[in-house]
């Protein structure tokens, strides 16, 4: 039976197991299945490719996007410029293991996010800096934006903490990202740290979660008008492009 899974650390919040075997039975695709396999520390990686010799392909989530890298033998061009990864193809041929590397992301947020930006749509927020956090930049910045991190611990000069987000600096900033697990199950009562009160209608709020499908972060900025996406879309078509690349010689 062909094998495909999902590496990250806890999995409790996701969908992705459930996405695909849906996926499987609506479709018929029959001999696959997809499992979390839920790694301590990224180390163990190369152990379970070892071990489970059915297994052609893995999505990635927090924490390994990034640390997963150094395990590859190779990366696409998108992905070596962005610097994560969230899709792995494996390829065997006899004992021999190759890895490949690929970022999803990028195309599930782009087609997501698109639709709701304006021409005076100039300026980003991107709450957090893990791998996620890449890919959204890497789309905003294709599509001309300025874009700033937000981090608790702050590194480099296009990167703000949270006390830095004035009242004036938000309510200038048409669109905000939260790429953190801030709000994410089972810790559904927290949100980033932002001036909530200046959000209108103008605003594009996006959040890479989609467990809740509505997070505080989103709750908050509905209240105020702006426009409000969950991670849900960005999942389904991430998860349909990782099929086409591990369906795909």
């Amino acid at each position: 039976m062909r094998c495909y899974g999902l590496i990250g650390y806890p999995l409790s919040h996701s969908f992705s197991m459930k996405y695909f075997t849906d996926k499987f039975v609506r479709e018929g695709i029959q001999n696959c299945r997809y499992d979390n396999f839920p790694l301590e520390h990224i180390g163990m990686f190369p152990t379970l490719v070892k071990n489970h010799k059915e297994l052609e392909g893995l999505n990635v989530t927090i924490p390994y996007k990034e640390r997963i890298i150094p395990y590859l033998n190779e990366l696409d061009e998108d992905t070596r410029t962005i610097g994560a990864v969230n899709t792995v193809k494996v390829y065997r041929q006899g004992d021999q293991i190759s890895l490949k590397g690929y970022n999803t992301d990028v195309y599930g947020f782009e087609i997501s996010i698109k639709p709701f930006l304006t021409e005076n749509n100039l300026s980003a927020l991107i709450l957090g800096t893990g791998g996620a956090s890449k890919a959204a930049a890497h789309v905003l910045k294709r599509l001309g934006f300025g874009v700033t991190f937000v981090s608790r611990r702050p590194k480099g000069a296009d990167q703000l903490a949270y006390a830095d987000l004035t009242p004036q600096f938000v309510g200038a900033t048409q669109v905000i990202v939260n790429t953190s697990p801030v709000g994410m199950f089972p810790d559904t009562g927290s949100c980033p740290d932002l001036p909530y009160e200046v959000l209108t209608p103008e605003h594009v709020l996006f959040d890479l979660i989609y467990n809740p499908l509505e997070t505080l972060f989103l709750a908050k900025g509905r209240e105020k008008g702006a426009k409000v996406i969950n991670g849900l879309q960005m999942l389904h078509l991430q998860a349909e492009k990782s099929w086409e690349i591990w369906n795909t010689d």
